[in-house]
């Protein structure tokens, strides 16, 4: 047995023989740690080699996947979990990971299937206490307090699940690492065996990952290459909604979200999330546009809210919540420059009600727009959509998925919407065209 020491940075995951400040390839600082490998030299005899078969000779047997009786969980899943697969669920602190997977465990459970639940942050207490606000107490769901992944692993050979549950990764250690718990090495090693595990045995292992500052999974890029399914909770925590999306499934599309309210009774599935956002909507208040996003493959209803007001302070505002405030800052100088809008002594605050964060370039027309109902004091159509992208030459752009779009304004008792000039659609609208953007504020404000 021989050891080598290497270095290792903590947010991409680059190599390095010897310790540097600055990662090469991410750039961050200090974030090399060192990661102590013990390797032996594989033996030449005695090795089980494969033999490599024809690709049309390979079965293409439908997977029968577990099913957890939430649609929303499934869906984002490909269809429900498959076996001998890894699952990485990650989210920032006190979002609801513990409270879904309880959820999701309870109900494999209650459905004839073992599962185990290995708890390395929480005690024995703390669980039950969790499962029975829930109403989770099935006798086919066994809960586990341990750290040691070569202890609950022998568990594992005794008791035999389907479905093995590990909150959370960065808190096991395997005792094969001489380092501690939530390194870089104990990360990836627990996690490679794991994953052994699961092909091996055919079981279906969910486990739960730590979120850092940036939004990422904490420990290595390694962590979500090794595992099958890497899902993000998403939420606002003064929110009730969350979203459920999937990043990476070797088993599905990445294009599909989950979304759920949080209760006091545990997460409950949304059908309908654009009547859920627009609800309270106020009719006739200027600052209001009205936006249809697509989340994953979802159409989804927001209101897109600007107040613009009269600023005292040598650098004016520019606040945005729920779109990127660079985006924000773009459309303004666009404003100002193509339409001769005065915005440059005005504060600006956007916000997407409902706590929806978007990113899609789509949302353009209907920020721009609301930034004018409240600059002029005017109010918008109450049953009217805007949807198009906004260039820097002031001209607008079609955007993709224009008729489901357009459908779910429809379902909700829309009936116009303010276009791109070449945007192509099917649906039974009452559309209005608009080539700029100085076009389209002119259809909206001049009677």
């Amino acid at each position: 047995m021989k050891q080598i020491v290497d270095f290792i940075c903590q947010n991409c995951g680059y190599k390095s023989s010897k310790w540097i400040g600055k990662c090469p390839d991410c750039g961050s600082w200090n974030s090399f740690v060192e990661e102590v490998i013990a390797y032996q030299r594989g033996s030449k005899k005695n090795r089980n080699v494969k033999d490599p078969v024809k690709i049309s000779f390979v079965n293409l047997q439908d997977i029968k996947r577990l099913k957890t009786s939430i649609s929303e969980f499934d869906r984002v899943l490909g269809g429900g979990i498959v076996p001998a697969s890894m699952i990485l669920i990650g989210g920032e602190p006190g979002i609801g990971k513990s409270t879904l997977i309880t959820q999701v465990a309870n109900l494999i459970a209650n459905s004839g299937h073992r599962v185990l639940y290995v708890t390395a942050e929480e005690s024995l207490q703390q669980v039950r206490i969790r499962a029975e606000r829930l109403g989770t107490l099935s006798d086919n769901f066994l809960i586990l307090s341990e750290n040691s992944l070569e202890n609950f692993l022998e568990v594992v050979d005794k008791v035999k699940p389907e479905l093995l549950i590990v909150d959370s990764i960065q808190t096991i250690y395997s005792e094969d690492v001489p380092s501690a718990q939530g390194s870089v090495s104990q990360v990836r090693e627990c996690a490679s065996k794991l994953m052994d595990r699961a092909k091996k045995d055919n079981l279906s292992i969910f486990i739960v990952g730590h979120v850092t500052k940036e939004g990422t999974i904490a420990g290595p890029r390694v962590l979500e290459h090794l595992v099958d399914t890497v899902i993000y909770f998403e939420g606002d925590r003064g929110l009730n909604f969350r979203i459920l999306r999937s990043v990476k499934n070797r088993f599905g599309s990445t294009n599909e979200v989950g979304i759920f309210e949080m209760s006091e009774s545990g997460l409950k599935e949304i059908k309908n999330l654009s009547e859920y956002l627009i609800g309270n909507r106020v009719s006739g208040e200027p600052g209001s546009a009205t936006f249809v996003a697509i989340e994953g493959t979802r159409p989804i209803i927001v209101e897109i809210q600007a107040l613009v007001s009269n600023s005292n302070l040598a650098m004016p505002r520019r606040i945005s919540m729920g779109i990127e405030n660079q985006r924000l800052n773009i459309l303004v100088a666009v404003l100002e420059k193509k339409l001769g809008l005065p915005l440059y002594s005005n504060d600006i605050f956007l916000n997407v009600a409902g706590g929806l964060k978007l990113t899609e370039t789509a949302v353009d027309l209907a920020v721009c727009i609301a930034i004018v109902s409240s600059y002029k004091n005017l109010s918008l159509p109450y049953d009217m959509v805007f949807l198009g992208e906004v260039g820097l030459l002031g001209e607008l752009r079609p955007i993709s998925q224009i008729d489901i779009r357009l459908k779910e304004a429809k379902n909700l008792n829309f009936k116009k919407a303010l276009l791109p000039l070449n945007q192509k659609c099917n649906e039974d609208f009452d559309v209005m065209y608009a080539s700029t953007l100085e076009e389209a504020i002119n259809l909206c404000f001049l009677k």
